[in-house]
């Protein structure tokens, strides 16, 4: 592993080098977990459009790391790549099952450079079956492994902007693998190839449909379990102004608290009634209470958190909130009004320090291909076939 700094002494990844070629979503959010824990992360991208991620995105996703441009396509271009294999402890890629192989770099050739090294490819359907070479986006992955059907209500699926796939089953998981193989490698000296599919951890997690499945012979239908529909004791309802509260009085206790504070004990009797009938009733009669009185009234009367009644709140709120504002969960840059959330992985003997803004296309380029001992006339060499930029 590369020597660390010493302002990331501390840092638990601190020391590991990560070549990053994903662009948008899944990839970028994983290896920002991994530079946000101390790892020093390359952004690898082509001298044309590069990454193609909205400004905005790009800009949340890439803290922390440097970037260089290398034109893969180019044999002298693939040659750098392999050249800075052999000092980096992990490749992540995020191409098509087989681009890699096509352009020289793929795992065979990268491990025999470099043995320990852990090469994670992260796809939508995986290196292997009949979907491999298929295109997808999170909708899709959700859509065939079962989990889109069992996110909606009654009228049908719901689309979500927390892309299931790309981040639980794509940048997760790839995670999750890298450092499951990084802690073996660090034993053995000898790396693996990861191979996640998005689609794979979407089917991985649904745990609680699954279970219905194997109970009952069936999946629940769209709306029609525990979690999105059956009970009225757990659901959204609105309020007066139009807004919305989140109730999760699953349990006794709970649902006791809020008939308390409600002043509604004739409720207490119908909590997780035995019948669908008599649920939507209960819910029909807890839409017309909250329904009576603004957001900020029901927020005020649970502020507790005894009855797990909690406001719906917009994102722009949720960033101001006192509890993420503790957590320190929210930095803004001096002066910017943007708002960057931080790693949410804490733990004893490592505080991050402020971060580094996301790095313009190229910036590093000339800074990383020294630090792999590229002379100034061979890197000018480079520069001038377009190999790199």
């Amino acid at each position: 592993m590369t020597n660390a700094s010493p302002s990331l002494s501390r840092a638990p990844l601190a020391g590991v080098r990560v070549l990053d070629l994903t662009r948008l979503l899944p990839g970028p959010m994983g290896t920002l977990h991994l530079a946000d824990l101390g790892a020093d992360v390359i952004k690898i991208e082509d001298p044309g459009a590069g990454d193609y991620a909205a400004p905005a995105v790009r800009a949340l996703l890439n803290r922390n790391k440097r970037a260089i441009r290398i034109d893969l396509k180019q044999p002298a271009g693939a040659a750098t790549l392999l050249r800075l294999c052999r000092d980096a402890d992990v490749l992540v890629e995020g191409f098509r099952p087989g681009v890699m192989e096509r352009l020289g770099v793929g795992y065979e050739i990268v491990a025999a450079a470099n043995p320990r090294i852990v090469y994670c490819s992260l796809s939508g359907f995986g290196r292997t079956g009949p979907m491999r070479d298929m295109p997808g986006h999170d909708l899709n992955y959700c859509a065939l492994a079962g989990v889109a059907d069992q996110i909606g209500t009654r009228e049908g699926p719901a689309l979500s902007n927390l892309p299931v796939a790309d981040l639980l089953g794509g940048s997760m998981m790839a995670v999750t693998g890298i450092l499951a193989a990084l802690f073996d490698a660090a034993r053995s000296g000898q790396g693996r190839h990861v191979d996640i599919a998005m689609a794979d951890g979407a089917l991985a997690h649904a745990v609680l449909p699954l279970a219905t499945l194997n109970d009952t012979g069936r999946a629940p239908s769209t709306g029609e379990a525990s979690l999105t529909g059956a009970l009225a004791c757990y659901g959204v309802y609105r309020t007066a102004d139009g807004r919305h509260v989140a109730v999760g009085a699953l349990e006794r206790k709970f649902w006791d608290a809020l008939c308390r504070r409600l002043e509604r004990p004739d409720l207490a009797p119908r909590h997780r009634g035995a019948d669908a009938q008599a649920e939507e009733s209960l819910r029909q009669e807890l839409a017309a209470i909250f329904a009576s009185r603004p957001l900020s009234h029901w927020s005020a009367l649970f502020a507790d958190g005894e009855a797990c009644v909690t406001p719906v709140l917009r994102l722009d709120e949720a960033v101001n909130h006192p509890h993420f504002q503790a957590r320190g969960m929210v930095m803004r840059t001096a002066g910017e009004a943007r708002v960057q959330v931080r790693s949410p992985v804490r733990m004893s003997g490592f505080e991050p320090g402020p971060p580094r803004p996301a790095p313009r296309p190229g910036e590093h380029t000339d800074e990383v291909l020294r630090q792999a001992g590229v002379g100034e006339a061979e890197l000018a060499g480079l520069r001038a076939k377009g190999a790199v930029g």
